[in-house]
This record gives structure tokens, C-alpha cells and sequence, in this order.
């Protein structure tokens, strides 16, 4: 029986919305996951790098996390609680304070659970700036991607998804990122005593942008950030969701720029460790003034996501992931680097950060057609930016020579030398 006779592509055309996206691009049906692989029902397999857009940092079904999971079902324990105080939640808030919070100086945060998607983690944040300050505009930047919920699309820069709105997206002001060559200069006008800008509650960032094209910020500028924030009395709120829990190299994207020292930070995605819906927002204590009930949703309660994201903190506790984490995100940038030095001048250019880079091409079109090439030798990747970017996003369990075969087909994808697949 093939694939087609088995599972009919037919039914997503006749029952699924036209808003789907990744499909079209990867038109197979898939039904097996291990690590960094995907089987289609055929039982061809390939290597995904789409990672669920970061969702999967620790590869798909991760054993270590798959089975607390299973173990924690086996035992009857609660799935869905609401805010209710349970055993899982409680034992997530003591792990990750003391492996996560303490450790990076962040001990006086306190966690909020918003519900299971990114983009509620920033409209909880976003409306607790506006709480806490009083004001309602919002800095944010070029390239952005925060959301499809209104208040989190108002922060993201993509016409096409700002143009599905329906409504105006107000009070956020968008300005060039930190890698433009006129960032500082706007930064400091859009502030200044005077601006045409109101004072804004919040500064909304992402250190490395993921859907923006893999634009990393210069450290100078997140300093900058920091000091003109306090200057005028706003929040940093820094949108870890896809660069956090250790895809660009550390758990946090920004512990390599110590004076951002953000007074909010999104997280979801690999935040659960398998890709079960989870969202956190951390809350330094002095603003977390939320009335009781005053910002709720259904699914905060995942117990399954707590315990999947206990497991995948234990990782960070093992020296051999640690080490290997680390030799991968040098692998990734030395091994795209060496293609790059391979392609005539200014072809292509490496770009990113860790386990979260990519090659921003000169032609548009060149990474569209990589990233098709892959396809057909058996390789997930996804583009970004304005579609001249080929993101990588491999697991941070990847094997080095794993990643290294990947390497040699990518490396033929681009120069159109033959390959043998993955």
C-alpha cells in the first residue's frame, strides 16, 4: 500500500484550514519520532532540523522525558488543575529556581503561568508593563516575531501576519533593530525628553531573532536598552520562547549580556522538554501585581508539560550534555562556515547563534531552493527573514557526526553536487 492509499493527502485539503503552513513545503504524512528524526508513513526517514521551531530542542520523544511522562500517567496523577497547587507544579518551581533562576542572578523572579502558547506568556507581559507603569505604548522591533494573539501581533513586524488582524494594532512602536546601523541613534531619539514617541511601559526584544531572519543584537545595544529603560521608567521584557532553554548555547539567550538584566522574560516551546504546550513568564517580584484572577486561561495547569520540563532540567544538571551542547553550537558555526568560505564572495554569509543559526543568502531566492533540495534528500529545514535565510534549528542531542553528514548534504544542496541523502 503507499503512502498516498494509506494516509490520503486529499483530507487536509477537504478538512483543514487554508491557513496551514509548513505542510505545503514538506508535503508527506508523517507517524514516527525519535531524536532527530522523522519517519513518513511510507517509513522513509528524515532529519529534521524545523525542530517544531524550536519546540524540540531536546529531539522528538527524548526517552529520559517520555517516560516520567508515562510514569506520571501510570500513577493517576492530576493532568489539568487550573491554578490549583499540585505535586508536579511544586516540584517544577523548586528545580527551576534552583538550577535556573539562582545559578543566573535571578532569584527574585517569581513565575507566572499564562496557558500553553508563546504568545500568552507576552500578552501577560505586555499587559502587566501596562499595569505596573500605567502607560500603554510599547517599544518593539524590526524583524520581531512575539505572536498571532492581537496585543503580541501588534509587536510583530511581519506584514503578512499584521495584515490578518482585521482590526488596528496600536500603541507599539517599532523601531530598527540592534544589528541596523542607525539602531542606537533611533533608540535614543524614540526616548529622548520630548520624542514624538509617549513614554512607553515596556521594551519588547528578542535577543536573537528567530522568524526575523537570525538577526543576533549587538550586547552594546541590550546595555543600552537597559539604561535608557530605567532612564524613563519602562520595563525590559526579552521574548526568550524560541532562542531560551539552550538553543543558543545557554539556557537563556541573554546570559552573555548581563546588563539587559530584564525585568520580564517569555518562555515557552522547549520549556516542557517533548513539546507539550507550556508557557512561563518570569516576573521580577517587585512587579508582579497581578490581583488574584486578574489574568487566567484554562490550560495553565498542564501537569504533564511540568513534569516533561522537571526531566528536561535534569539535563542541565549531567556534565555529558553540557559538554556535548556546547561542542555541537561550535560544530554548527564552524561547519556553516566552511561552506560559506567554499561559495564565491558574499554568496552567502553565516548567521545566528548556537543551535539557532542559519545562512542568509545574497539571492532571495537561493534559500527557497536549499531548502527544497534538502527536502528531497531527506532533510526538514525551514527558511525565515524575508525567505533568504535557511534556518537551522538541530536538536542539542545531535550526535556530531550526525551533524556532520548533514553537513556534507547541505554543502552539495547549495553547489548542486550529487548526494547521497541523509
Amino acid at each position: 500500500m503507499t503512502e498516498a492509499e494509506r494516509v490520503p493527502l486529499a483530507v487536509f485539503e477537504r478538512r483543514e484550514s487554508n491557513v496551514r503552513s509548513y505542510c505545503r513545503n514538506f508535503p508527506v504524512v508523517f507517524e514516527r519520532a525519535s531524536g532527530h528524526h522523522l519517519w513518513d508513513v511510507s517509513g522513509r526517514r528524515y532529519v529534521d532540523l524545523l525542530c517544531g521551531a524550536g519546540a524540540l530542542n531536546y529531539g522528538h520523544n527524548p526517552p529520559e522525558i517520555v517516560e516520567r511522562v508515562m510514569a506520571y500517567l501510570a500513577a493517576g496523577g492530576p493532568v489539568q488543575s487550573l491554578d490549583l497547587h499540585t505535586a508536579a507544579k511544586a516540584e517544577f518551581l523548586e528545580q527551576f529556581t534552583e538550577l535556573v533562576l539562582e545559578p543566573r542572578g535571578f532569584g527574585d523572579h517569581v513565575v507566572q503561568f499564562p496557558g500553553p502558547a508563546g504568545t500568552l506568556a507576552v500578552e501577560a507581559a505586555l499587559k502587566l508593563a501596562r499595569k505596573v507603569t500605567g502607560r500603554r505604548r510599547v517599544i518593539a522591533f524590526t524583524g520581531g516575531f512575539h505572536g498571532a494573539s492581537l496585543g503580541a501581533l501588534a509587536a510583530t513586524s511581519a506584514p503578512l501576519l499584521r495584515g490578518g488582524a482585521g482590526v488596528p494594532l496600536r500603541d507599539v512602536t517599532i523601531l530598527p533593530y540592534g544589528d541596523a546601523p542607525d539602531a542606537t541613534a533611533a533608540l535614543e531619539e524614540a526616548l529622548a525628553p520630548g520624542s514624538q514617541v509617549p513614554a512607553p511601559a515596556a521594551i519588547l526584544l528578542e535577543t536573537v531573532q528567530g522568524e526575523g531572519g537570525l538577526h543576533v543584537a549587538p550586547t552594546s545595544w541590550l546595555t543600552q536598552i537597559r539604561e535608557l529603560a530605567d532612564a524613563v521608567g519602562a520595563l525590559v521584557v526579552v521574548d526568550d520562547i524560541q532562542a531560551g532553554c539552550g538553543r543558543t548555547g545557554t539556557f537563556f539567550s541573554f546570559e552573555d549580556a548581563p546588563g539587559l538584566d530584564p525585568d520580564l522574560v517569555c518562555l515557552s516551546k522547549s520549556l516542557s522538554g517533548m513539546g507539550l504546550p507550556m508557557a512561563a513568564l518570569l516576573i521580577r517580584r517587585t512587579y508582579d501585581r497581578w490581583a488574584p484572577g486578574e489574568h487566567n486561561g484554562t490550560f495553565r495547569g498542564n501537569n504533564l508539560a511540568l513534569v516533561g520540563a522537571c526531566a528536561a532540567l535534569d539535563l542541565w544538571t549531567d556534565p555529558h550534555f553540557t559538554a556535548h551542547t556546547a561542542e555541537l553550537t561550535a560544530a554548527i558555526r564552524t561547519g556553516l562556515e566552511s561552506i560559506t568560505a567554499a561559495l564565491p564572495a558574499s554568496a552567502a554569509e553565516v548567521v545566528g547563534r548556537g543551535a539557532m543559526s542559519g545562512l542568509r543568502f545574497k539571492d532571495p531566492s537561493h534559500a527557497a531552493r536549499v531548502q527544497m533540495s534538502l527536502f528531497r534528500e531527506g532533510v526538514i529545514a525551514e527558511t525565515s527573514g524575508r525567505g533568504h535565510v535557511l534556518k537551522l534549528l538541530p536538536p542539542l542531542t545531535m550526535p556530531l557526526t550526525d551533524w556532520k553528514e548533514v553537513l556534507d548534504v547541505l554543502g552539495a544542496a547549495i553547489t548542486e553536487r550529487p548526494s547521497r541523502a541523509a
